[in-house]
């Protein structure tokens, strides 16, 4: 079973900047996706950034230029650095990870607890 504990969230001025970081436990895995949810206030989870192993890359339009997601293998965490805040960006955010154990051709889905992002105008 692989844990993901997401850190870094807070409240911030709009225009400000937040990293929230994911680290990642369990061994013997092969990750193929590491992602970023949100979760604003009485909507639904949607996609943010995504990285793929190969090292593309995919965000939202509304973050497109001011998020960026990255992943440090040897510290076995997930970034996303988030800059020029807007109080839409508000939300609940999740860190998502799909990985297959060494030697499995069958992938899961593996999610964080979420932490808070709160963006005041």
């Amino acid at each position: 079973q692989m844990q993901l504990v997401e850190s870094g969230g807070g409240s911030v001025q709009a225009g400000g900047s937040l990293t929230l970081s994911c680290t990642y436990s369990g061994d013997g895995f092969t990750i193929s996706l590491s992602g970023w949810y949100r979760q604003p206030p009485g909507k639904e989870r949607v996609s943010v950034a995504t990285l793929l192993s190969d090292g593309s890359t995919n965000y939202a339009d509304s973050v497109k230029g001011r998020f960026t997601i990255s992943r440090d293998e040897g510290r076995k965490t997930v970034y996303l650095q988030m800059n020029s805040l807007k109080p839409e960006d508000t939300a609940v955010y999740y860190c998502v990870q799909s990985a297959a154990r060494a030697g499995s051709y069958s992938s899961s889905y593996y999610w964080g607890q979420g932490t808070q992002v709160s963006v005041s105008s």
